[in-house]
């Protein structure tokens, strides 16, 4: 069908004097017209210059751009899938994940240009290409091109995106995802908002490297409403952002909204316009919601998996009740309208019964299309019934609400018990002294593993008390076995926890010493 893909035009069609980017960097902004005629010339100088056709694979290394939603939106016509690459991965992960994808051209915001001197030969036989700058030959030879008619009929079922995870757990995997996944997503947060879309003004603060940036984008320009795209998180930029541009709405990691509340220009922004916050990527304390909580701005919790969302839960529901509110906002809600779940034992697929913790699996018609040239960890992430395994753990209590656990790989087992790492945090992290807390496992020859809690903010001085204070809290079997004060906590390119680096981290330092 001439539609799947072309997001662009037939936006254009609809709506085209609207905004639909920002820029706020730069102080630019496009309209649908304006972004599809840049799609236009793109998608002609792709075909026409580069040599490219429906099935290539271009590689991407930017910034969040506008650049790099032209370039998504020029590709979509033709049939070109694009494989973004993180600029926060080391040298070493890059490289593999440029040598497993092959692509046909590497296109390469300017400002990463020493990234990719970085990465020396991991990009020496690839044709690439910088842009970006408004005199490289990119733009020049952009100028040039009369845009003709590219668009190529495609099936939801082609590929439009070639997306690495996060990485926390080993090397990153390449997730295949479809048109068909990226149309349905949009359409699960079109029903999910009883506005609609269409008057959004979102702040996108999630990377375009990895499939969350994508999900905020899509459906927001899918709906004709305006996303605005700074190149970076900086705590200061989206403080003026969202007042300059009148934001409404924001996705934001909880280490983000951590730092906004900590910049010295919070307590004096406006924030008049931003009605609701979005967080992902893992659970959110209450205490890191309380300061946008005080200025009457609304946040919750949502849930997704790049294999089988991008999005999943969301958390819509609203109670007048304070008491119930900080339960309602500490869980994700329920699963979006096209999307199933269950919760079962990770060792027989039987149901828990409610309130108990288990796998969280789903079943939907955007799950992507298994891991790129990996069929046996393609085959492992379904069940032989048809469910995506999650790999995270989770609870339903009576009402219907679901809540994260943790991960079952972050499960730590000491002495035979099973203690979640993300309890442990979530208990922490309510500690009036502790801004940030990680919590993971190392090898004990006694208990053969013990947990090691890593912990930021004024904690030097709390922490003979803490364990005190952990008492009536938590058991004394999960207790954290040391308690650490560190500058900052690891995270993955995707703002995540990395607990597999501060685990290596702590083994080396502590190598030598007695448990």
């Amino acid at each position: 069908m001439n539609w799947v893909g072309d997001w662009a035009g037939r936006r254009r069609c609809l709506t085209p004097d609207r905004i639909a980017l920002v820029d706020p960097e730069r102080n630019l902004q496009l309209t649908y017209r304006e972004l599809d005629d840049r799609a236009r010339r793109w998608a002609t100088w792709m075909v026409d210059s580069l040599g490219l056709g429906q099935g290539d694979v271009i590689a991407l290394l930017s910034r969040n751009r506008l650049e790099a939603i032209e370039i998504f939106m020029a590709a979509g016509k033709v049939g070109i899938v694009v494989a973004p690459v993180s600029h926060r991965l080391s040298p070493a992960e890059a490289a593999d994940i440029l040598s497993r994808l092959q692509p046909e051209w590497l296109l390469v915001d300017t400002a990463l240009g020493d990234y990719v001197e970085g990465l020396q030969g991991a990009v020496a036989t690839l044709r690439s290409l910088a842009f970006g700058a408004p005199d490289s030959a990119v733009e020049q030879a952009l100028e040039r091109v009369t845009p003709r008619p590219v668009n190529h009929p495609l099936t939801l079922a082609d590929p439009c995106l070639l997306v690495h995870t996060g990485g926390s757990t080993g090397l990153p995997k390449i997730c295949r995802i479809s048109h068909r996944q990226m149309v349905w997503n949009a359409v699960e947060l079109l029903v999910a908002a009883p506005e609609g879309l269409a008057s959004r003004r979102e702040l996108v603060l999630f990377p375009l490297f990895h499939v969350g940036g994508w999900n905020t984008v899509l459906p927001i320009l899918y709906a004709g409403g305006c996303a605005v795209v700074p190149p970076a998180f900086d705590p200061a930029a989206v403080l003026r952002a969202i007042d300059t541009h009148r934001i409404n709405h924001l996705g934001a990691v909880e280490a983000m909204l951590q730092a906004i509340a900590a910049d010295p220009a919070f307590g004096g922004a406006s924030l008049a316009s931003l009605e609701a916050i979005t967080t992902a990527g893992a659970p959110c304390a209450e205490t890191s919601m309380a300061p946008f909580l005080a200025r009457g701005i609304t946040v919750r919790q949502s849930y997704g998996l790049t294999e089988a969302g991008p999005s999943n839960f969301i958390n819509a529901r609203a109670t007048a009740d304070p008491a119930s509110a900080v339960t309602e906002r500490a869980s994700v809600g329920t699963s979006f309208f096209h999307c199933d779940y269950r919760i079962v034992d990770p060792a027989d697929g039987s149901a828990v019964p409610t309130g108990e913790s288990g796998e969280l699996q789903l079943r939907s018609p955007h799950d992507f299309d298994g891991y790129l040239d990996d069929p046996e960890r393609t085959r492992s992430r379904w069940t032989d019934d048809g469910w995506i395994r999650s790999g995270d753990l989770a609870r339903e209590d009576a009402e219907g609400r679901v809540f994260i656990v943790g991960r079952i790989d972050n499960v730590i087992v000491s002495g035979g018990e099973n203690i979640a790492a993300e309890e442990v945090e979530r208990l922490l992290g309510e500690h009036p002294a502790i801004k940030g807390v990680m919590v993971f496992g190392v090898p004990d020859e006694r208990w053969g593993e013990r947990p090691v809690a890593w912990l930021t903010g004024p904690a030097h001085d709390a922490l003979p008390g803490i364990r005190d204070w952990l008492d009536d809290r938590l058991a004394r079997f999960k207790h954290p076995a040391t308690l650490q004060v560190v500058e900052a906590l690891p995270v993955t390119g995707a703002g995540k926890p990395d607990r597999r680096r501060a685990r290596e981290a702590y083994i080396q330092a502590t190598q030598g010493e007695g448990p």
